[in-house]
């Protein structure tokens, strides 16, 4: 990576909204780090300080403002919502979704606080990582989270007394498993935690990812009263609880993703949802050998400015645990060589369109989770040089700012580009203004085939 002879022009135009945040010394760190998100393609923290040739500092400077945050954390997330509510083209709209998703943050080497050996769904093996939760906007021309917090493992003695000092009984057969198996142990206090945790002073023992998302949304709904915004989320949230919580306390539309084992309660009996999908599967390919209606309409959604075509069924069905909803099954391929995905609403009222774009703006959170992973944010970053470990979301939050700067903000017409950028270049053509020409500002020019090749992928035809 080349070095940096001056801010980039992008951080230099928008960092003064977040002013107020920051000590003025701790303001230039976190123009710093910032520039080295967006620039550089070495993302931990000695990376991103070997890059200024200017405002050079020793590198412990820039791992005070991450280890210790010498800035509130809860004023540069609303610091950052309030600009990109000031430009239109991030500005919340009524037709906007938002999404509920977490993922892991997974790290390597010295232990971390509140880390926990967990499954990665992806790859099914256990990992070492953070949980973060996550709340996200979508809409038609932007995207980009809108609040998180970070999930903590259970603190199985803290859980243990609390359960008790909270009049709740602990099964004495189960004393055992303390020393014969922590794991099995743990599991049970979670249990019994969750039958009981509607009551208050049992729900402030341990905060679920469930709960979490609850109280990001509730912060949600306090902030945006006139907003009801439909919630995504797929089967991992897609519980009875939680959509009850959606519905009759925050009274938010939902579209939740069914798992293949939930079920759905017809008059002749419960069937296993991928049965029961198989089932109208068959009945829709018999009626088009005979002629018949099909059970599967085609129809079409707009996403992202794209048409997209689906074979849906849509009916009001009781989802066992869930009550009634609007059941939505969708197909993909004409040949129906793929598996369905089988959706629910509160909505009972809403046809499959609707349904399918609400769900199909779940996706961007999953865009959102790759890059920052692809850009080492889950562990590379999360270690200072001095390989001191982050144990909050203090890198993530700049990162957050870092992530809607170059895509969803309109730079200033007169700006000039870092042309060794791709992120940069993605910025320019997804900002909606002219494209400027192209110059290298702020780095000395040099060839980089690798930003280019993948600039050129962002570059419409």
């Amino acid at each position: 990576m080349f070095p940096l002879i001056e801010f980039p022009e992008l951080v230099q135009h928008y960092a003064p909204y977040f002013a107020d945040v920051f000590s003025a010394e701790a303001f230039i760190q976190f123009e710093r780090y910032i520039s080295g998100l967006i620039v550089s393609e070495n993302k931990t923290v000695d990376g991103i300080n070997r890059l200024f040739v200017f405002e050079c500092r020793n590198q412990s400077s820039l791992n005070r403002l991450l280890t210790e945050s010498p800035f509130a954390l809860e004023e540069l997330n609303p610091a950052r919502l309030r600009l990109l509510d000031s430009l239109p083209g991030t500005q919340l709209k009524r037709n906007g979704v938002l999404s509920v998703e977490d993922t892991f943050l997974v790290h390597y080497g010295d232990p971390f606080d509140q880390i926990a050996h967990l499954v990665d769904p992806t790859t099914g093996k256990y990992v070492w990582a953070h949980d973060l939760v996550n709340l996200h906007y979508s809409d038609d021309g932007t995207d980009y989270p809108v609040h998180f917090q970070l999930w903590k493992p259970t603190d199985v003695d803290a859980l243990e007394h609390g359960l008790v000092a909270a009049g709740i009984p602990l099964k004495h057969s189960k004393q055992a498993l303390k020393t014969d198996a922590p794991h099995k142990w743990r599991n049970y206090l979670q249990g019994v935690w969750r039958r009981h945790q509607r009551q208050p002073e049992v729900a402030a023992l341990y905060q679920s990812k469930l709960i979490i998302a609850e109280h990001l949304l509730q912060a949600w709904v306090t902030a945006h009263p006139d907003l009801k915004l439909p919630v995504a989320f797929d089967n991992g949230y897609t519980q009875p609880g939680f959509c009850r919580y959606l519905d009759k306390t925050l009274r938010l539309p939902y579209v939740g993703t069914l798992a293949d084992n939930d079920h759905v309660l017809l008059k002749s009996g419960s069937q296993r949802l991928d049965q029961f999908a198989e089932h109208l599967k068959q009945e829709h390919l018999a009626a088009m050998k005979r002629g018949g209606p099909p059970t599967f309409k085609p129809m079409t959604i707009r996403y992202k400015g794209d048409q997209e075509r689906y074979y849906s069924y849509c009916a009001p069905h009781r989802i066992q645990s869930f009550g009634r909803q609007r059941l939505v099954i969708n197909h993909r391929e004409t040949d129906w060589s793929d598996g369905p995905v089988c959706l629910i609403s509160n909505r009972l009222i809403w046809q499959s369109p609707g349904i399918t774009r609400i769900r199909r703006h779940r996706w961007p959170v999953e865009v959102y989770h790759e890059e920052g992973k692809a850009e080492g944010l889950d562990h590379a970053s999360r270690k200072c040089g001095t390989f001191k470990p982050l144990n909050d979301t203090s890198a993530w939050s700049p990162w957050c700012t870092a992530y809607c700067v170059p895509p969803n903000m309109t730079p200033p017409s007169n700006t000039s580009f870092n042309a060794n950028s791709s992120s940069t270049l993605r910025a320019v053509w997804l900002s909606g203004v002219v494209r400027p020409k192209l110059k290298a500002c702020g780095v000395w020019r040099s060839s980089s085939a690798r930003a280019w090749h993948k600039a050129s992928r962002c570059v419409p035809s």
